[in-house]
């Protein structure tokens, strides 16, 4: 017996160990033996690469490999793999990109099967078809519930770091204020207060272009001498000609209590931004709240906005969400990710600048809503967008996207008794969401 020969009975035997080729007559598997290579493999040489075009499946004869999916700048394990395991499958058979990275984690063998020869395997029988089905259907599963996990993870994440983004810039100009408020508070008591204190114009008009507030600005300097108190007596609604009929030992007094004003007012403004955004995340993740009840997708909606507005900050956003929509029956927090992923995917589609428009209308046929979400992004080929919602679906490169965002979206759409569909065009892209009033039983 030759060596050659006596190899290929090993791996014969090795294949017929494994549930997938165990019920194969010796002829087809010495056929695909014959149509595979048997390639050695270093430590953390890859036999896989996440996002390239498949060209082979691979059976796994000796040493183990780590399976891993890239998720923004962080390589996700999804899983290690032995002895008769497959690996590559699901993208071989689809002829599509490869959805993770398969690398050798010590010395390993494998036995490589080009996608030619893949056709040929399906038609050795159907216990093998179906056994090569069942198992990309279980890895698929598998790798969507983890990714399932990660990708709730990474929307924390990106929530969290925009959300301290946005509180960032109020609480800074808080503590901005408060220190100057402090500095205001004491000019103003180190001066002689007049009894009574001269009051603005009610009736004043504020300046209505950049330029008429430079002028104002200059004749104020002129009466007071200090382009703060110039600035904070503008504010407070003075003007040259009512600023000048005050006594110039007041004028001083009149700018500390105007600029103490002015502080106060941006410090109740930096405040408020603060409460709104607190406001805008409890309601978007509907804390203690029960999961489904009657909403008003409207409130979703800006709450989604007010979450993403820090990823919004160079888009032309235009809303109109209609006064007559009824409440809905949902799970409120499910549709606010829904919103989400879709506001998200747009802006990344116009590479972060262009219009997105979003409109809340009552249903076609009067019973529930319909929120449409379009962007001026690039047109969407037709070949993408049948595919749009499938698992692991994207077009952007490994690592930006797992290609289960709209999958979810349109799950969850699903799950309400609802539909989402897509048209697209030069310019003009809108995801259009139905929802019925109540939720299918």
């Amino acid at each position: 017996m030759s060596h050659e020969h006596l190899r290929t009975a090993e791996i014969i035997e090795r294949l017929r160990a494994t549930p997938l080729f165990g019920g194969l007559a010796d002829a087809p598997l010495e056929r695909l033996v014959a149509m595979g290579d048997v390639v050695d493999l270093e430590p953390g040489e890859a036999i896989i690469v996440e996002g390239d075009t498949a060209d082979a499946l691979y059976v796994i004869l000796e040493g183990e490999l780590k399976v891993t999916k890239r998720s923004g700048s962080n390589e996700v394990d999804l899983a290690v793999v032995g002895p008769g395991e497959l690996q590559g499958e699901i993208a071989a058979l689809e002829g599509g990109r490869r959805l993770a990275t398969v690398r050798a984690i010590g010395a390993a063998e494998v036995l490589r099967i080009p996608v030619e020869a893949i056709r040929e395997l399906l038609a050795a029988g159907p216990e093998v078809a179906l056994g090569v089905i069942g198992t990309a259907v279980s890895r698929l599963r598998a790798m969507e519930s983890l990714l399932r996990a990660r990708e709730k993870l990474a929307g924390l994440g990106t929530l969290a770091a925009g959300l301290a983004h946005e509180l960032n810039n109020p609480a800074a100009a808080a503590r901005r204020s408060v220190v100057a408020l402090g500095e205001a508070i004491a000019a103003a008591e180190s001066l002689p207060r007049p009894v009574p204190p001269p009051q603005p114009p009610g009736d004043t008009r504020p300046p209505r272009t950049a330029l008429e507030r430079a002028d104002r600005m200059s004749e104020l300097e002129s009466l007071i001498s200090d382009p703060q108190a110039a600035s904070a007596l503008l504010a407070a609604g003075w003007t040259p000609q009512s600023l000048a009929n005050v006594a110039p030992d007041v004028r001083p007094w009149l700018a500390a209590d105007a600029a103490v004003r002015q502080l106060l007012g941006e410090l109740t403004m930096a405040l408020e931004r603060i409460g709104e955004i607190v406001a805008a995340v409890k309601g978007y993740t509907y804390l203690d709240q029960a999961p489904v009840q009657r909403i008003d997708v409207r409130i979703g909606i800006e709450q989604t906005l007010v979450i993403l507005r820090h990823r919004l900050r160079d888009v032309d956003l235009a809303i109109d969400l209609a006064d007559d929509l009824p409440e809905i029956e949902a799970y409120g927090s499910e549709l606010n990710q829904v919103w989400t992923n879709i506001v998200d995917n747009a802006i990344d589609a116009m590479d972060g600048a262009g219009r997105i428009e979003i409109r809340a209308e009552r249903a076609p046929d009067g019973d529930g809503v319909r929120v449409s979400i379009c962007n001026s992004g690039p047109p969407i080929p037709d070949d993408v967008r049948l595919r749009l919602f499938e698992p692991f679906y994207t077009t952007k490169e490994p690592g930006r996207g797992t290609g289960l965002g709209l999958h979810i979206s349109h799950n969850v759409v699903v799950r309400h008794g609802g539909s989402i569909d897509v048209s697209s065009a030069a310019g003009r892209t809108c995801f259009a969401v139905t929802l019925p009033e109540r939720l299918n039983p």
